[in-house]
């Protein structure tokens, strides 16, 4: 047989099937492919309104709901829980987005979408009629059970219904949508607070709920392979991996969770809940793996995937570039709070991301632009895996000098690149995979990019009030230092009204613990960039009959090749 028989194909795993324990995790057997979803234009932009329209209200949800976190806690008279709100939703977000994967290949997409839409709506609406902050808590916890379905099963569904070299151009629009979204929040949940209550947001979501809710009955009719559409529902419901599914919400429930206490209520590492739950995430990552590797039929997250190239440097990459965006997100703000001291108001601080927030929209609709045009995007990946790294590097640079232009302008590479990234991604991964895999794949995907948003937030946090208080105790002696730091620690409002020796003081250990929290965010950026060093360009199909063809030529290959290690 020809050496070529043997060279690694993208299909092949890193480690040949006869060097591990036989498993359940072999490929799923090879189902005819249905033919690809066409339909008219009408049809698709009624169906892309609905799906659009719940990712819309995802994200406008978001940002009202964290306006509103200051009126909430004051309403029960507990605002020192309100940031429980934030937390239990994006928790949930992430233990449940990679499930509806799966789901949506055993329901359909309509019946994923649709058990999404009602999870979030549910949710929603008993955030509106909560009658204590438990209660709240609770429900945005199941809101959070949609809500991380949302994003997954739309772009499952979009990804059936375009060709893949038009894919990402789609994927840019629907970023812009998510960000206006997200734009419109805060501003929308203030004036429903100021005017109707903090109630009235939740409320009044329902009817866009409702909009999305009917057109995904009406419009969103994408068939399954026949051997699965035609299975009787207890035969669908075996396909569900329960014990992988438990292990899988474990794992990231109790290390997220370990990281939000650290740093919302400030306990030390040392503290038993703390690492606790840290071991008690680790001990279930392990059983998680276990129960995908030898026990599940259909295991949620199939190891084979995992070890694929693209698919893991797909996931790694994401997971580190979330991690530096978000953290650039909620930290640049701080910066001009608490160390320009430029601002008053919180709108004012949040201005300065306005040409980064235009900046994501962009990038992410001229990364798709340019792959429809090309049918390329390793280069254009890592360019914009560069992009960032070039951005936060000058972040890190800010100083007393820096002109105000850099200020507000040295940010906008990261938005761009990052959107691009993001945008290239996805394809890529979309485009290693055969198609039985490709709501899975599509699964994983926003599982690492959701967990490297929270743990972003988590992190950043914990080290800027860790540096931040080593420099504050340094710099601030006498009775009532400790006052003084606490005071500095929770509330940067309190800065401008200090001594000028104590408000100096201040500033300056803000500004050494951002630029220390600005350095690893230039870090993760360069891992993101090194992650996807090892992506591979695979051709992107211009017409359905083109994917539906590569498909199968990616499939009859990853068959030869399970057969030919059989054989060996």
């Amino acid at each position: 047989m020809s050496s070529t028989a043997h060279s690694p194909s993208e299909a092949s795993p890193l480690l040949r099937a006869h060097d591990l324990p036989q498993s359940y995790d072999a490929p799923e057997p090879a189902v005819p492919l249905s033919p690809p979803a066409k339909v008219s234009n009408a049809d698709l932009a009624w169906v892309l309104a609905g799906l659009w329209s719940a990712v819309f209200l995802g994200a406008l949800d978001g940002t009202i709901v964290a306006t509103l976190l200051s009126p909430i806690g004051s309403y029960y008279n507990e605002s020192n829980r309100s940031s429980y709100i934030g937390t239990s939703y994006l928790l949930s977000v992430c233990c449940f987005t990679p499930l509806y994967g799966r789901l949506s290949d055993i329901l359909g997409r309509k019946g994923a979408m649709l058990l999404a839409l009602s999870l979030f709506g549910f949710g929603t609406l008993l955030c509106g009629l909560a009658p204590s902050m438990d209660a709240l808590i609770a429900a945005r916890a199941i809101a959070g059970m949609g809500g991380g379905g949302v994003m997954t099963v739309s772009s499952v569904a979009v990804t059936d219904l375009i060709p893949l070299r038009q894919r990402g151009l789609y994927q840019g629009m629907t970023n812009i949508l998510f960000g206006l979204g997200a734009g419109l929040g805060g501003p929308l949940g203030g004036w429903l607070n100021d005017s109707f209550g903090w109630r009235s947001a939740f409320l009044l979501q329902m009817p866009i709920l409702l909009f999305s809710f009917i057109l995904v009955i009406a419009k969103v009719n994408i068939k399954l392979p026949a051997e699965i559409e035609n299975q009787p529902i207890r035969a669908k419901l075996r396909r569900i991996d329960g014990l992988g599914s438990l292990t899988l919400v474990l794992t990231v429930g109790c290390l997220l969770l370990g990281l939000s206490l650290k740093s919302t209520e400030e306990l030390p590492w040392s503290h038993p809940i703390v690492w606790g739950l840290l071991v008690a995430s680790a001990v279930w990552c392990v059983l998680f793996a276990l129960v995908e590797s030898y026990v599940a039929p259909y295991p949620v997250m199939p190891m084979r995937l995992v070890k694929q190239r693209t698919p893991l440097a797909v996931s790694l990459s994401n997971f580190f570039g979330s991690v530096a965006a978000f953290s650039m997100l909620y930290n640049v703000p701080l910066y001009f709070s608490a160390v320009r001291l430029n601002t008053s108001t919180d709108a004012g601080k949040w201005l300065h991301l306005l040409p980064h927030s235009v900046a994501i929209s962009t990038g992410s609709v001229f990364a798709g632009w340019l792959m429809r045009r090309t049918g390329k995007l390793y280069t254009l990946t890592l360019a914009s895996c560069a992009m960032t790294i070039v951005a936060t590097t000058m972040v890190a640079c800010w100083n007393d000098n820096t002109p105000q232009w850099h200020l507000w302008l040295d940010i906008v590479p990261q938005g761009l690149g990052m959107a691009s990234v993001i945008t290239t991604t996805l394809i890529a991964m979309i485009a290693s995979v055969v198609k039985e895999d490709l709501a899975v794949a599509t699964g994983i995907t926003y599982l690492f990019r959701t967990t490297g948003q929270v743990l972003g937030v988590s992190l950043s946090g914990a080290l800027l009030q860790s540096v931040l208080t080593s420099k504050l105790r340094e710099r601030i002696t006498g009775p009532d230092a400790f006052e003084i730091i606490e005071a500095i620690r929770h509330s940067t409002s309190v800065i401008p009204d200090l001594s000028p020796p104590l408000r100096q003081a201040a500033v300056q250990s803000y500004a050494d613990a951002l630029r220390i929290v600005f350095i690893c965010q230039a870090a993760c950026n360069f891992l993101c960039f090194l992650c996807c060093l090892p992506i591979q360009e695979n051709p992107l199909p211009g017409t359905h009959e083109e994917q539906e063809a590569q498909y199968r030529k990616r499939q009859n290959s990853g068959s030869s090749c399970s057969s030919e290690e059989t054989m060996t």
